[in-house]
């Protein structure tokens, strides 16, 4: 019997997730990664109360690992630091990246397991050869979490189980009701898991005290000054609220200059990107394409993929050239590309290319 740790956050998915592979005949293991403080919305102690519950009316064994102190150092400060340095930070892919597919994996191993399970709304399609391992969107259009795995290694996938993947998440609820699981009804944030209230510029004020300088809103197209703000923290490309426009035409946040302290504004028209600059660039062949390529690009979580041209480039980057302009393209954000369900690889926004 093949022994697998799920991580379980203490929500519906990664119950189901669990209860899946049991009935599949795997020997789970379930962990709770303590993550976050009280307040949060995902992998608090009462998340951990809730998956314990599922582990014992589906019989598993179940642990609770403190990991908060690496979760502030490895995504809680990064988190706050982007945003001081004028980028719109993803820390879900970090949390992904660190903990859910590194230390989560380190610690299955260190239990006699050889790979963990995870409830996200992704697929993993094996070759029944060789074993490669290819990154696909969840069936689920509409809950599909891939944008958020970008940095799997091909290495990681193949030790990476995503039992839900092929399921709606009406399904999933069905089935955790039928199962009698006490996550059934649990309700799931949609915010960052420790920024419940959505103000993250208050979080990045308690992480940075101090850190953060005032400086001038400018218009982009004039240079004219429109007024102050208390840090750049407070805003992101393509945002529109917060600017004292008042009874102006709309404006629109288009480029963040943290050295300066500027927040340059503009109309609907200026938010248009022709490309992208990255770095940090990842594939799950892990290896660069020779040549460019053509794919479809998603530049975040809830917008559409869109037609463009990935150019590789040898310090690990890409310039991605798009098919038509594209609306609030912003650095720390991802671009993730995909043919058709499967995802190629992505990378980090380092500049939106006028």
């Amino acid at each position: 019997m093949a022994r697998i740790v799920v991580g379980m956050s203490g929500g519906v998915d990664s119950s189901v997730a669990a209860a899946l592979l049991v009935e599949q005949g795997f020997e789970v293991i379930g962990v709770t990664m303590h993550l976050a403080g009280s307040q949060s919305r995902c992998c608090s102690l009462d998340d951990a109360d809730d998956a314990r519950r599922v582990a014992e009316t589906l019989g598993i064994r179940f642990y609770v690992a403190n990991y908060k102190d690496r979760f502030r150092e490895e995504v809680m400060e990064p988190f706050a630091d982007a945003y001081l340095a004028g980028k719109t930070p993803i820390p879900c892919v970090a949390c992904n990246d660190r903990f859910k597919f590194s230390h989560l994996l380190a610690r299955a191993r260190a239990l006699g397991a050889d790979a963990v399970a995870t409830g996200h709304y992704a697929r993993v399609l094996r070759d029944p050869v060789n074993g490669a391992a290819r990154l696909l969107r969840g069936a689920d259009a509409h809950k599909d979490q891939s944008y958020f795995l970008f940095r799997l290694t091909a290495e990681q996938l193949r030790h990476t189980h995503f039992p839900i993947g092929a399921l709606t998440k009406p399904e999933v609820r069905a089935r955790a009701r039928a199962l009698g699981l006490a996550t059934a009804e649990k309700r799931e944030s949609q915010e960052i898991c420790f920024v419940p209230d959505g103000d993250y510029a208050r979080v990045v004020e308690q992480i940075r005290p101090g850190a953060a300088r005032a400086g001038e809103i400018v218009d982009a197209a004039s240079g004219r000054v429109l007024g102050t703000h208390a840090g750049v923290h407070h805003f992101t490309v393509g945002q529109r609220r917060g600017l004292g426009s008042g009874g102006a035409a709309a404006r629109y946040v288009v480029a963040l200059d943290a050295a300066s302290g500027t927040v340059r504004v503009g109309n609907e028209a200026a938010l248009g990107a022709r490309g992208a600059r990255l770095g940090g660039v990842c594939w799950t062949s892990e290896r660069p394409p020779g040549s460019e390529l053509r794919a479809e690009v998603q530049v975040r979580y809830r917008h559409a993929p869109v037609p463009a041209t990935i150019a590789p480039s040898a310090d690990g980057g890409a310039r991605v050239s798009f098919d038509e302009p594209v609306r609030a393209v912003s650095p720390g954000q991802a671009a993730v590309f995909y043919h058709g369900d499967e995802l190629l690889g992505g990378g980090w926004i380092e500049e939106a290319l006028r």
